[in-house]
């Protein structure tokens, strides 16, 4: 019987870690190796409403705050 952790993955099983940045929006998932979702978090920068568009140095700015090894 092989051991499973809490989001019901086998503990040998690989997982993949993706992340996504677009103009406004960070994303991250895990996946496991049949595809499924195990976890995911979408991010999106409701700073950008006020000057009536994207400002890339604030978006760029915005996604280093996010995303930090």
């Amino acid at each position: 019987m092989s051991e499973l952790r809490a989001d019901g993955t086998g503990a040998g099983e690989s997982l993949i870690l993706a992340l996504e940045t677009s103009c406004d929006d960070t994303c991250a998932a895990v996946v496991d190796a049949q595809g499924r979702i195990c976890a995911n978090v979408i991010s999106s920068q409701q700073v950008h409403e006020r000057f009536g568009g994207v400002v890339p140095e604030i978006a760029s700015r915005h996604h280093l705050q996010l995303v930090s090894w």
